[in-house]
Order: structure tokens, then sequence, then C-alpha cells
């Protein structure tokens, strides 16, 4: 049976993908060769290699039963686009053949017009390009032959969030490069950076999502007082699984499998309805790939079991809100972790020099990687106890940051003895291969050989972030490469880098409760930035240096840079603007008459109870409170809209009207949630009108 079991999954995994499996056995063994040569250096590819290529993958489609391939792409919506276009070629004779050539393999020409620019583009300058990643494998879903792309503009600008990614990858591989010869390292040809993220997400029962319009227009809950549980049993933790939840996560993982997505964990989360599924490690490229279709199939196959899938990152007040932990690290072609500590002084020392690089890197550019970050969603959950907060810190654990402590002093203490300590030369104490003491508070934590990236959003593309800490990574060791390189005395010089990093970028290092007030303070003190919404991380991105960093390593130019701030406002701006006129909507045509009905229905009451001489006090008063709040419910809802009216008309630059929208919408919405809610306690539960808190949260048997 065990056997049976093993062959079915190794047989399913990967089967609907070109991988490297189905190129070796079907494409001839020199142009085989030729691909995985691109493939692994990062080569141009062959034109000729290329139609040969269109041809096999077409016919091993053709034989998944695809009927039509599309440029699969990641415009800067930060949801993937696709247009199919069929095999079919007319043969004049009123027959039709299959064809697939290599210019369609390596570049398409979809409408640019409608995409995200940030100014990059006019409306009618609508031509754009896709180009074939090579290094993210084809696959078929839905008879249709998918092929991941680069997306840019017909003057090369980048339109997406793929290409920012792979320049970033190549920029990290260059100078890691670098790194590697110095230490004697002269075989590897490629670092690649490696990625496993996790996952969060709830399930609703999807009859109670279609009655929430804030649910379908905006993933989340704009109205909903808090039930009498929520997760404070921490009982739902790692808890069983129920039938329901667990068919739909072993349909997922078959789906997924088909497609060569490693889904490796799942569990449910801490809040009720809320769950994670965690994938093995890939490179950087293909886990971003991977990330999206994961999404996108968790919606696909929840519908088919009669659930709804919430990507929002907060999509209930009162409970936690849903992240992606975007575990991070540094490898060679040949698969060695160059964030695994060593057994040899040389082989520490390098370690060390990477593991500074990513500490001084998140110091000097701890804005960029807020910003990485930012998003309306996002706002609702950093920083509210439940997620790492908006200030971006590194947690390396008790025993390596002491380790990192005697490395600057240079003397090592043991057992009351005291010995001077020479990076390179000297045995270090013993590192810690895993920090068991894991912080959770932490936003970008070491956990042994990878760091943990915890401050990102559950339904944001994880491209940015990456990009965003692959170029920042790169240029620390573009640094500390020029002074190696220079050295008279290389062991000297390491010696020289390590200290002088930790002692100028301790600061950014703390173990400790990052949710306290406590730390709030003294991350001010440390000179810490805390950019608590998008609007305060958004000018981050073009702030001088940030803009000299991305464009010194050819990630982003000044215009690609000023295009994405300018997509990143907009976006906020019309996320809450969704979200208000969604709350006016609701609360004017669905709370407001259920409210009013109820106050008849308590008013009728009173008027019996007085003419029948009895007491009516108690119902008075509860009529009264339901009046007040109704009325206040009224003018909340005429305020939004007034405000809403006002801020829009007024004519001002991005930040400014986003700013409009965090200082006076958020507020006034805020206000207009709080008549609601409480409504909902009073309000007769058979006029309610929409599903509650404790029908959406526990709803799912």
């Amino acid at each position: 049976m065990e056997k049976c079991i093993n062959e079915v999954c190794s047989n399913m995994f990967g089967s609907a993908v070109f991988n490297d499996a189905v190129m070796q056995e079907r494409l001839p063994k020199p142009i085989y060769k030729k691909l995985k040569k691109t493939i692994k250096e990062g080569l141009p590819l062959d034109p000729d290699v290329a139609e040969v290529v269109a041809c096999v993958m077409k016919d091993w489609a053709v034989e998944m039963g695809a009927t039509h391939f599309t440029h699969w792409f990641q415009p800067l919506t930060g949801v993937t686009a696709e247009k199919h276009d069929s095999f079919l070629t007319p043969t004049g004779d009123g027959k039709a053949i299959m064809e697939f050539s290599g210019k369609e393999l390596i570049k398409g020409e979809p409408d640019t017009s409608s995409f995200p620019s940030g100014g990059l583009r006019a409306t009618f300058e609508a031509r754009g390009y896709t180009a074939w990643d090579c290094t993210s494998p084809a696959f078929v879903k839905d008879k249709t032959l998918y092929i991941p792309t680069a997306f840019c503009s017909y003057t090369g600008e980048a339109l997406d969030l793929k290409t920012p990614l792979l320049r970033s990858m190549e920029a990290l591989s260059k100078q890691a490069l670098r790194i590697l010869r110095l230490f004697g390292d002269t075989t590897t040809k490629r670092v690649v950076t490696t990625l496993g993220p996790e996952q969060e997400y709830f399930l609703i029962d999807k009859e109670y999502f279609m009655k929430r319009k804030d649910l379908v227009y905006t993933g989340r809950t704009l109205f909903g007082a808090k039930p009498p549980k929520g997760q404070e049993l921490e009982d739902h933790y790692f808890g069983i699984l129920k039938e329901k939840i667990s068919n739909f996560m072993h349909d997922l993982d078959t789906e997924l499998w088909k497609l060569g997505v490693s889904a490796k964990t799942k569990h449910n989360e801490v809040a009720p309805a809320q769950h994670e599924l965690a994938p093995v490690f890939a490179t950087t490229n293909i886990a971003t790939d991977h990330n999206q279709l994961t999404m996108e199939i968790m919606k696909k196959v929840a519908a088919r079991h009669g659930l709804a899938c919430l990507l929002h990152e907060k999509p209930f007040a009162g409970v936690n809100g849903s992240g992606k932990h975007n575990n991070w690290s540094i490898s060679t072609d040949d698969g060695k972790n160059l964030l695994d500590p060593g057994t040899t002084p040389l082989e520490n020392a390098q370690f060390l020099i990477f593991l500074v690089a990513v500490i001084k890197a998140v110091d000097e550019y701890a804005d960029l990687l807020r910003f990485s970050v930012a998003t309306a969603g996002n706002d609702h959950r950093l920083g509210a106890n439940e997620a790492p907060p908006a200030i971006m810190s590194i947690f390396l654990g008790e025993e390596l940051t002491d380790v990192i402590g005697q490395i600057e002093t240079g003397v090592v203490k043991n057992n009351g003895n005291s010995r001077t300590l020479e990076i390179g030369v000297s045995t270090l104490p013993v590192l810690p291969k895993d920090n068991t003491d894991r912080n959770r508070t932490s936003p970008f934590a070491f956990t042994g050989n990878k760091f943990e990236f915890r401050s990102v959003g559950s339904s944001q593309s994880i491209a940015t972030p990456n990009f965003i800490i692959n170029t920042i990574v790169a240029e620390s060791l573009s640094q500390i490469a020029d002074r190696l390189e220079e050295a008279e005395d290389f062991k000297a010089e390491v010696n020289a880098v390590v200290k002088e990093i930790i002692k100028n970028h301790k600061r950014i290092i703390f173990n400790g409760n990052n949710y306290s007030e406590e730390w709030v303070a003294e991350a001010e003190r440390r000179g810490l930035p805390n950019l608590k919404s998008t609007v305060d991380a958004a000018p981050a991105l073009i702030a001088e240096k940030n803009v000299k960093v991305l464009e010194k390593h050819g990630v982003l130019d000044a215009a690609e840079i000023h295009s994405r701030y300018e997509i990143c406002l907009e976006n906020y701006v019309k996320t809450i603007r969704i979200e208000a006129l969604t709350m006016i909507e609701m609360a004017g045509r669905q709370i407001l008459p259920a409210s009013l009905a109820y106050v008849r229905k308590v008013a009728d009451t009173v008027a019996s109870l007085n003419a029948a001489g009895a007491d009516s006090s108690f119902a008075k008063e509860e009529l009264d409170e339901l009046v007040s709040l109704t009325s206040g419910l009224k003018a909340a809802i005429d305020k939004l809209g007034a405000k809403l009216k006002e801020i829009d008309a007024h004519e001002g630059n991005s930040l400014e009207h986003a700013r409009a929208y965090r200082d006076v919408i958020i507020p006034q919405m805020d206000e207009l949630r709080a008549f609601a809610d409480k409504l909902e306690t009073m309000v007769d539960a058979s006029l309610w009108p929409i599903p509650t808190y404790g029908d959406l949260l526990f709803s799912v048997i």
C-alpha cells in the first residue's frame, strides 16, 4: 500500500510541467545541453535552440491536452496576467495544423495600455513585450501551455514584478561570486537566492461569503461585532483539521503537485478559520511563480469545496491577520548554503562576511525594506501585536548575538578564561546551527541558515520584497569586496571589516519583544525608522540613496522607480476608496434599513406597554439608545460620502492625496463602523442583514 502511494505521488509531482526530466527525454542531446547551460549560467538564449525547444514543447503540451498557449506574466497589479493564443494555424485548404515557433516562445506582444505604468507609458502607447524566463519551467493548466515571462514596454522599461527580481538575482550573484573568489572558491559559476514562502489564508463558507458585499468587493470585512469566542482559547493552532478543510487541503496538494509546486506543510493557524501552507525551498524566481500559482489555485479549489479562500492581510478585526513568512537564503549553484555556519576558521570567516553583509544591508536600507511590504491591507496587520512592527530589526538569537559581541571586542570568554580572537585564524565559539528560541515578533529573523522576513503581506507578490533584499545585500557585498580585493593582508582586512560592520550596525539587532512600547522608544533612541503606514513608507522608494542603489545594480532605473512610487500611492488610494464606497452602500442599503425596522419594532413594544399600563422604562431606554445609534449611523454615512467627494475634488500630488485618505477617510470609516458594530449587538438577529463574525468564522464543519 505504502509503495503504491509513493508511486502515485512520485508520478503525479510535476506531471504537468515541462521540467528537466521531460526536456532530457524529448530534446536532442546537443539542444538539451545548450539550454541547460543557458539556464544554469544565465546566458542569452540561442534562437536556433529556441526553435527546437518550441516545437518539442508544443508537441508535449498538445499530448497533455493543450490547445492554446499564453505568456504568463506579473504586471504591477500584483496578480498574474495572461492572453491565450491557439496553436491552430489554417493551411488554406480548409484544414489546420498545430504550430508554435521559437519566436512565439521567446517573445509576445500584449497590449500594455490597461496595465498600471505609473506614468511610464501613455494610454495610446500600447505596445509591450513579454520575454520567456527559461529558468522557470513552462506548465500546462486548464488545457493551456503557460510560459513564465517578464514584461516590459516597447522602449524597454520594466512594467512587471519579475524583471527587477531577475535583475536583482543577477546583481547578487555577481557580487557574491567576488566574495567567493576571494575565499578561494574557483568552481562556483553562479550564486542563487532561494526562498520558501509560508502562505497564510482563511477559509469560510462560500454561501456566507456571497452575502457579504465587503468580502466580495474588498476581500475583508468592513463591519462586524466581536463574537463571544475568538482565538482566546488558543485551541485552533495546530488543531485537528475539520473534514471539509482536510478534503480541501488534500485536493489543493494534488493540484499543486501536478504543477511542480512542492507544497510540504499544512496546518491550522492561530485565528479561527485560518490556515497555512508551506512549500519546500526553490530558486527565488521559481518560488515567486509558484506562490502566485498557489494563491490562484487556493481560490479555485476552495470554490469547488463550497468555500471561499480569503488572502487579505486582515479579513476580520479582533483576530489575527495573515502574513507570508519569506524564508530567504543564498546558495551556490552546487547547493552550498552560504548562510550555514562553517566548521573551520576559514569557513566561519566566509559565513560571517555574508552574515554581516545582511546586517549592514538591513540597517542601511531599513526604510526601503519597509516600503517593500507597504500596502493598504498590510497596514492593518503590521504593529498590531500579531505581526512584526513597522520598525525593521534583525533577530539573531542570544547565542549568535553573544558570538557577534565577542567578535567585536576580539576576545573570547569561556569558563572565566579569555583569549584573543582573530577571524579566519582562530576557532570561533560554536556557532548555533539552529535557534530554538525563535522570536515570532521579529520582522527579520535569522533561523539557523536563512533569514525569515515576516512582514510580507499574505496577498502580496513576493517579488518586490525579494528584489529589494537581493539588491541591498548585493550592495553590501559589493562594498565589502571592494575593500577585500584591495587588501594587502586579506585575513586582517576580513577581521577589520567584520568588526567594523558589527560596531556600526549592531543597532539593528534586537532579540526582545518587538510588540512592546519599550521597543518603540528604544528603536527611536537607536535612530531606526518607524514608518507606520504605506503613506509614510512610500517616499522611501524615491529617497536619493535608494534610487542610487537600485540604479547602480541595474535593478530599476529612475523612471521605473518613480513609476512604482506613483503606483503604490495610487493603489493605496483606490483600495481605501473602494472600501469607503462599499461601507456607504452596505450601511445605507442594508444596516440602516434593518436598524430602522428594529427601532419601529421596539417603539411598538413601548407603545403597547404604555397602553397596558405596564412598566415600559426598560424598553424606552433600549429605544433611546437605538434611536441615538441609528441617527449617528446615518450622519456617519453622509459625512463619509461628503469627505470622499471633497478629497477627490481637490487637486494635489499623489502623496497628498494618499495622506488625505489616511488622515481623513480612514478615521471616518472607523467612526461609521463603530455605530454599525454596536447596532449589530442590539438589533434582532432575524433582522440583521449580513452574516456575523460568528457565522463566518465558525460555520465550516
